[in-house]
């Protein structure tokens, strides 16, 4: 028998035990604050003050193409329909969201001051105005509409708001979130919508991705304030747990300040982007203490310079103070770095859940799977119904004789509905339609239209059957978009990862970063295993040159090494790296090519590279002639330099670049004329220290650094760290200015020295589209680091190619079609131009061709053309006729297979050796082959096939080595 109900009359006292009352109480008011306010839902990224924000501004029709309204309208109707709580909590989480540098994408626009980094107030609500962002309107109310939410009654049950709002990107990662609930928090990091879609795609596409595929698409958060992320194990530690800490810092440059005359001018650190949720002004004062404390020595004044266009704080430094120690202590004392906690808590089925990124991305898809559903659905019932109405008019306007009899012999509507019924067969609905239906239905254009509204509606019901039914079609529907999303809202990354190129290190157990002990130990074993591999491969070139070294001079022998030689000392290993070393550096190389392909990894000199896909031209001159043009810049980015070769004993330093985009300044290191070693060891070096490119130079002397949209910036060398060893120095981007990036048109281009005559030389540029310019050179020693425009470029063109030319020389550049044009440069065809000109057209750019080299050449010089099958041609310039500006030059080589084209061109100098890259299914290859060994040819003639390839094997790159 069921135990009766116990009755509670008013003003009784039901006795119970305080823990017990405690814990339900507590249990009741923590999940209230967790689900209620605190959490974010995983699917819509919103808590509810947010969600209900959103719904009543799209209640109230503040669309973006609406105009503003008061913010304490928008408080107001939350207030009162579906958020009984505090005005000033709902105006504060309205504020943030449309405050820019606390959203990464702000759902809400606003009029008026709504606050600032320096954690100023914002106004009163009865003084700023607000409506709806594009992103927030689109991404996440378009649907709402059509029955892809359930709505759920108010705190009074009077009106209907919504579980979830039907977004259509996951604004849980796009903007973040932070809340403390009870007895748990949640703080997510913003990311940016380009790289997030990309990882919904590749989801779709494979979902069982590899972690790390999924982090390489999103490498990691990117902050509304721009700011470095330094190290990657934080994030990935946070993606793969959830949980994880994010070391971030501002972003800082080193300028020169002017003088008053008479006064040494002064460095300053300049603060450009602060770290995520850093307060601008607690951050000035912070530092103001630390220096009148004495606990940060050297810098003599600080001010804020911020303004409109962006933050600006110049930190003055003593003379001769030392940078790098205070930056240091700016990034340990200050701000200036901080930590991001990441904990990735949110709302999964009303309850809180500790989740990675892919489950993230895995629930928001799921979500996003149901909405689409649910709005195909009602959108399938939709035009099912209207075309059920138009099937009905079609029937009443072919048999309209007796529609138009029934309805004059009937007494009533009644009487008439039911007579159309039982003749022509409709239902309720349609009868009621075609007794509604106004006279102009019955015109013959009128039937016209409604019988292609039918056509129309049919095959539409059936296309959405086809996504109801057929789960791949809806997943297609879904990356569409994604991908409209994406072109719409999507921006270029804001915040750098500094690191990116390291080897990621294992989550648990967390190891300690090697020592320097321990980097130079793994250095020597990956140089005696690379060293293996070369010996191993070049085991014949070796043989063949055993004998020459025995009959080499006891004394020049000895010149190999730093210390004096034996011949009975040496073993197999030492002679092989001893003979390596000689046959690539020899300027006497032999004319025939050097057999057997050697692997990528192996060792050579390197030259300059400008751009990372493209061979560029460097700036030595052949010591035979004077006149002879600069021989063609190097190799792609993945290439694999190593050893360095020096023949100017009047430098001081060194400064290197290496492929993970570190610079580095180390001590002078000569090598004479006759290849004479004296300090530097030519070792092999791990391909990431490798040096892409090498400058000589002294410590006074000022870089340009050159963009691919052609800003340039100044870096003096001694802003550059000496490092030496296995030290990779400082990545080169922390030295520019923060708006160089890695990759888009702020990428670097180019890294060059200027030549001491400023007068008589001027900076060539050549642009993807074909666009040719040329610039003064004495514009350059006044530059700063707010950079200096060279050329004014459309937004789908960027620096290809860039060299020093003097009046009179010549430029000969190439495409993958094989045409080449000759132009002279002087004052009538391409006089010196202004940096915000355009340049003029070289030639015409045709459909599918692209440049593939240029070079500075003169009459009697020559070059070489490379086709992907292996086919070269070497020519003397004065073949080709000289061309002007925008004609579409000759015909030079003829290809054998349709398919073909010319992949690369260089200036061939007698004795230089050209490096070959191939590409095989298994992997890339590097062959070395004389210039000579490509016989030179007329205009006409097919040319020479040097190089026999695999089958599938192709050139991809040539550049010159000595």
């Amino acid at each position: 028998m069921a135990k009766p109900l116990d009755i509670i009359q008013p003003g009784q006292i039901i006795p119970t035990a305080l823990h017990q009352e405690m814990q339900k109480s507590y249990l009741e008011y923590a999940m209230s604050v967790i689900v209620g306010r605190a959490l974010p839902d995983v699917r819509d990224g919103l808590k509810p003050v947010h969600r209900r924000i959103m719904y009543a501004m799209h209640e109230l029709g503040l669309t973006p193409d609406r105009p503003f309204r008061k913010c304490a309208r928008v408080v107001g109707d939350v207030l009162g329909k579906y958020h009984p709580h505090g005005d000033q909590s709902v105006y504060d989480a309205l504020v943030r969201m449309v405050q820019e540098f606390s959203s990464r994408y702000p759902l809400l626009g606003g009029h008026g001051n709504f606050g600032s980094v320096d954690n100023d107030p914002p106004a009163a609500m009865r003084y700023t105005e607000t409506r709806l962002a594009a992103i927030g309107n689109t991404g996440m109310l378009t649907e709402i509409g059509e029955a892809t939410v359930d709505f759920v009654g108010n705190f009074d049950n009077s009106q209907q708001e919504p579980t979830v709002l039907p977004a259509q990107l996951p604004f849980l990662l796009l903007n973040g979130s932070s809340g403390i609930a009870v007895g748990m928090a949640t703080n997510i990091p913003p990311h940016n919508l380009g790289e997030v879609v990309d990882g919904l795609i590749a989801l779709i596409d494979n979902p069982e991705l590899p972690d790390e595929k999924l982090l390489k698409l999103i490498p990691g958060p990117d902050f509304p304030t721009g700011g470095e992320i330094v190290g990657i194990d934080g994030i990935r530690e946070a993606y793969l747990t959830g949980h994880g800490s994010i070391t971030v810092r501002g972003v800082t440059q080193i300028e020169e300040m002017p003088a008053p005359k008479g006064k040494y001018r002064r460095s300053a650190i300049i603060i450009t982007e602060l770290p995520y949720q850093v307060n601008k002004a607690t951050l000035i004062e912070k530092i103001a203490e630390l220096v009148n404390n004495k606990k940060i020595e050297g810098i003599s004044d600080l001010r804020d310079e911020s303004d409109r266009d962006g933050i600006r704080v110049v930190i003055e430094l003593k003379r001769d103070s030392n940078i790098p120690k205070i930056l240091e202590g700016l990034y340990k004392q200050t701000a200036l770095q901080n930590t991001f906690g990441t904990i990735m808590l949110a709302l999964f089925e009303g309850q809180p859940h500790q989740m990675t990124l892919r489950e993230i991305l895995n629930h928001f898809l799921s979500f996003r799977e149901e909405t689409l559903t649910k709005r195909y659905a009602h959108e399938l019932d939709q035009t099912e119904s209207r075309q059920h109405i138009v099937e009905g008019w079609l029937t009443a306007l072919s048999n309209l004789d007796d529609v138009i009899t029934i309805l004059r012999n009937s007494a009533d509507g009644g009487r008439a509905k039911l007579e159309l019924q039982n003749r022509f067969d409709l239902s309720d609905r349609q009868a009621d339609a075609v007794l509604g239906m106004p006279l102009r239905r019955l015109t013959g254009l009128e039937r016209t239209n409604l019988q292609t509204e039918f056509n129309e509606l049919t095959v539409k019901v059936a296309s959405l059957r086809k996504l109801l039914s057929d789960r791949n079609e809806l997943l297609k529907a879904l990356k569409k978009d994604l991908r409209s999303l994406k072109k719409q809202f999507g921006d270029p990354r804001r915040t750098r990862i500094i690191n990116l190129g390291t080897p990621l290190k294992p989550i648990k157990p967390r190891k300690p970063k090697p020592t320097f002990e321990e980097l130079q130990a793994a250095e020597q074993e990956a140089a005696a295993a690379r060293k293996a591999a070369a010996d191993l491969k070049a085991a014949e070139v070796l043989r063949s040159l055993e004998a020459a070294m025995e009959s080499s001079d006891e004394d020049d022998r000895a010149d190999l090494g730093e210390d004096e030689l034996d011949e009975n000392e040496l073993g197999e290993d030492d002679l092989s790296e001893t003979i390596a070393s000689i046959s690539i550096v020899s300027p006497e190389v032999s004319p025939a090519p050097i057999p057997a392909p050697i692997p990528e990894q192996s060792s050579f000199n390197l030259t300059l590279e400008v751009e990372s896909d493209r061979p560029v031209t460097p700036k030595t001159r052949n010591p035979a002639s004077p006149n002879t043009p600069k021989a063609a810049k190097a190799t792609p980015k993945d290439a694999e330099p190593a050893e360095l070769f020096i023949f100017d004993r009047e430098v001081e330093v060194v400064v290197e670049i290496n492929p993970a985009g570190f610079i580095r300044r180390m001590g002078q290191t000569i090598y004479d004329r006759s290849g004479q070693k004296t300090s530097l060891s030519t070792r092999p070096s791990p391909a990431e220290t490798c040096p892409i490119q090498t400058e000589f130079v002294t410590v006074n002397d000022t870089l340009i650094v050159l963009t691919r949209s052609g800003k340039a910036f100044p870096l003096r060398v001694k802003d550059i760290p000496q490092a030496s060893g296995s030290a990779p120095g400082q990545p080169l981007l922390e030295l520019l200015p923060s708006s160089v990036s890695s990759e888009g048109p702020d990428a670097i281009a180019s890294v060059f020295l200027l030549p001491d005559d400023l007068e008589n030389q001027g900076l060539l540029l050549l642009t993807v589209q074909g666009k040719i310019k040329r610039i003064a050179l004495t514009e350059f020693p006044d530059l700063t680091n707010r950079g200096l425009v060279t050329i004014k470029l459309k937004d789908d063109d960027h620096i290809l190619f860039a060299d020093f030319v003097e009046e009179g020389d010549q430029v000969v550049v190439a495409t993958t079609m094989g045409r080449v044009i000759r132009v002279e440069i002087n004052a009538e065809t391409l006089p010196i131009a202004s940096r915000t000109a355009a340049g003029s057209q070289v030639t015409k750019v045709l459909k599918l061709e692209r440049f593939v080299g240029w070079a500075i050449a003169g009459y009697e010089d020559e070059f070489l053309l490379m086709s992907a099958e292996g086919y070269s041609k070497r020519m003397t310039v004065g073949l080709l006729k000289l061309c002007n500006l925008g004609d579409l030059g000759q015909h030079v080589f003829q290809f054998t297979n349709k398919g073909d084209r010319v992949v690369g061109m260089t200036v061939a100098f007698p004795g230089t050796i050209l490096r070959i890259k191939t590409d095989r299914p298994s992997g890339s290859f590097v062959t070395q082959l004389a210039v000579e060994a490509v016989p030179l040819a007329s205009r006409e003639n097919k040319g020479a096939q040097p190089l026999t390839l695999e089958p599938g094997e192709s050139v991809a790159q040539i550049t010159i080595v000595s």
